[in-house]
């Protein structure tokens, strides 16, 4: 399981590299660079699921992001 990812802002193409959550989702983040906001598209989980250029690890194991495992039937 990959645990960082290049974020990419849609707003200024600024990439950074950063250390994913492993058990939840993270819904927003700031652009070190132009400082927007950015949040995940319709559909996506989280912002690494977005703008990342790796899946966040929940997606990674094929669970339902948002929900802890001990959740799952």
């Amino acid at each position: 399981m990959q645990t960082h990812s290049s974020l990419t802002c849609p707003v200024c193409g600024h990439a950074e590299l950063l250390e994913m959550p492993t058990a939840s989702c993270q819904f927003f983040h700031e652009c070190s660079a132009c400082h927007a906001v950015l949040r995940p598209l319709p559909g996506d989980c989280c912002v690494f699921c977005s703008f990342g250029s790796v899946k966040c690890p929940p997606v990674q194991d094929r669970e339902s992001c948002c929900h802890p495992a001990a959740e799952k039937t």
